[in-house]
């Protein structure tokens, strides 16, 4: 039996729900899911420049459990950009 996650601190909302390539409906996009702990986590470390330690103990979070967040949520935007898909946010509830 898996362990259950511990809650995550999440202070900010994504603006969309969606981000996609232009011109292409959206039945024809793969979709790549991107958990609310993952942007949050992007955030926190990409967007405002915190140090991975500092992030960690504001999301209530080992330091490693947020290095394996950006991790993920990085390669996620990355596949999202690169091969064209479109970018889902979901919650982690």
């Amino acid at each position: 039996m898996a362990r259950p996650k511990i809650p995550r601190n999440i202070c900010g909302q994504p603006a969309n729900i969606c981000f996609k390539p232009n011109g292409i409906p959206m039945t024809q996009l793969e979709q790549v899911p991107l958990a609310e702990d993952e942007m949050e986590a992007l955030r926190l470390v990409d967007l405002l420049g915190m140090q991975q330690q500092e992030a960690a103990k504001s999301m209530g979070v080992s330091r490693q459990t947020l290095a394996n967040l950006v991790k993920a949520a990085r390669l996620k935007v990355v596949d999202s950009l690169i091969n064209g898909k479109a970018l889902m946010t979901k919650s982690i509830n």
